[in-house]
């Protein structure tokens, strides 16, 4: 699994114009999932996104976690993280999970990160979305679970 994840002032996530999915203060996550992946890596993204020291104390330095502020999150699907720009001008997507166990996989993500954080959004898998957000910082990282 693949995730950028950005600290935010506020997300949003809107289909059709109506908006499915909004935090304030907290992490913004697109997760890209790898045709290879499977439930075990979901508990160590999980765990590493959600105690990522990325959020600042009064003293400026990065000390705290989403846990430690009580932020919320936003998970949005995002199979183009595995687009593969190496050989031609289109990316290839063959690395990424067929949709249909994309979907699940995503689906259990999204439940154990609910037992982790009280407020947790979600876009619509599959769906083209139009995501806003405020970046705080701009903070951004990018963690793969094969790295």
């Amino acid at each position: 699994m693949r995730a950028v994840i950005q600290r935010v002032k506020e997300s949003s996530v809107f289909v059709d114009n109506a908006c499915v999915g909004r935090i304030d203060r907290g992490l913004l996550v697109l997760l890209g999932i790898a045709k290879d992946d499977t439930e075990d890596g979901v508990d160590w993204l999980i765990d590493k996104i959600v105690n990522l020291r990325i959020f600042e104390k009064e003293d400026g330095k990065f000390d705290e976690s989403l846990l430690d502020i009580n932020g919320a999150l936003l998970l949005v699907s995002q199979f183009t993280l595995y687009g593969d720009c190496t050989r031609g001008r289109r990316p290839s997507f063959s690395e990424a999970m067929p949709s249909s166990e994309a979907r699940k996989l995503f689906d259990i993500f999204v439940d154990r990160a609910r037992k982790r954080v009280a407020n947790v959004q979600t876009g619509v898998f599959q769906a083209h979305m139009d995501v806003a957000l405020i970046n705080d910082g701009p903070v951004t990282i990018i963690i793969d679970s094969k790295k």
